[in-house]
């Protein structure tokens, strides 16, 4: 059985539906702060509490077998992070630290970790690879870099193994328009231009249009959820595969191609027909002119291979916005 912490969020309510599909026992605990339970596949065993609740944990490790931890649960809002740091060192470190306590006492020997590249903070180089160093500028992105290192360290342990994913923009939804991605409040760009779209704001903004960049809107590289989540799988399937071989890695997980904010705008305004109304605003301190992954290592690793394209993404994303207009709601 393979534990999902955070699967009723978005990224993790996709991989545990992607387990389900192929024959795994799943097993998902959220607290439902942030997730939605509507989200949770019917054929997962769904547990509602803290990812480092010690008496939760407890009772999963002696009641269950299980194989390995995805962990996806943690607050994920840079901006808030900034306001409000203690709650993402408490939330993303200190959870962390007792659900890696209680994965030591019970000799778990396998973790995958959600993790971000925003742990590479401003890079002075527009294409990332993972020998880039880290220097992130906001305690999410301090908080996740906290828990590669921690991983690092128990690593030592002969029988503990993982595999840490960095994500770049992460946009779409199910193809099957059943799941997708809600958030309150929404910061990510593709689902607040078709939320847009669909009349829910009078505008969509753009943070500055000054940039060293071919239209002068900042560049980023998005991965459809589909493709990311079968990175987890494959990154799960080779440490089961591995099991008497050291690993401690950190992978990439990005398209490789940069789309700036205009050209978003521009390809929603494509795939739903709709005009969008755009108002310029001022830059936003510490936001890179461009950010776009190398994710040669993990192709070569894992053998993982992004399949979706920009267009394919947006139209998943308006597929579940219309289905849902609401969100689970």
């Amino acid at each position: 059985m393979i534990l999902v912490t955070g699967g009723a969020g978005y990224i993790g309510s996709h991989v545990v539906r992607d387990l389900a599909d192929r024959g795994y026992s799943v097993l998902v605990i959220d607290n439902l702060t942030t997730g939605h339970i509507e989200a949770v596949d019917k054929r997962a065993i769904f547990l509602q509490g803290d990812a480092g609740d010690p008496k939760l944990l407890d009772g999963i490790f002696k009641t269950y077998s299980i194989q390995a931890v995805m962990h996806f649960a943690a607050s994920c809002l840079v901006g808030e992070s900034v306001v409000n740091p203690l709650k993402y060192y408490q939330n993303n470190v200190v959870e962390t630290v007792r659900l890696l306590q209680k994965i030591n006492q019970y000799q778990i020997k396998h973790f995958i970790f959600s993790s971000t590249c925003a742990t590479y903070g401003i890079p002075n180089q527009s294409t990332i690879d993972e020998k880039l160093p880290t220097h992130p500028i906001n305690p999410y992105g301090k908080s996740k870099l906290m828990i590669e290192t921690m991983l690092n360290s128990i690593s030592d342990r002969d029988d503990f193994n993982f595999i840490a994913l960095r994500y770049f923009n992460v946009a779409g939804a199910h193809p099957s328009g059943e799941i997708g991605e809600d958030h309150t409040p929404e910061t990510h760009l593709i689902p607040n231009i078709l939320r847009h779209l669909q009349g829910k704001s009078a505008c969509i903004e753009i943070h500055g249009n000054d940039y060293a960049t071919p239209d002068g809107t900042c560049i980023r590289d998005y991965i459809h959820v589909t493709d990311l989540s079968t990175g987890h799988i494959l990154a799960l399937e080779f440490l089961l595969k591995n099991q008497h071989k050291k690993t401690a890695e950190i992978f990439n997980l990005g398209n490789e191609r940069g789309v700036s904010v205009l050209e978003m705008i521009h390809l929603c305004e494509q795939v739903t027909n709709i005009k969008a109304t755009v108002n310029i605003q001022p830059r936003r301190k510490g936001d890179p002119p461009r950010l776009v992954a190398s994710s040669k290592k993990v192709r070569e690793a894992l053998g993982w291979m992004p399949k979706f394209d920009i267009h394919t993404m947006i139209q998943t994303a308006w597929n579940w916005h219309r289905n849902y207009p609401d969100g689970y709601k």
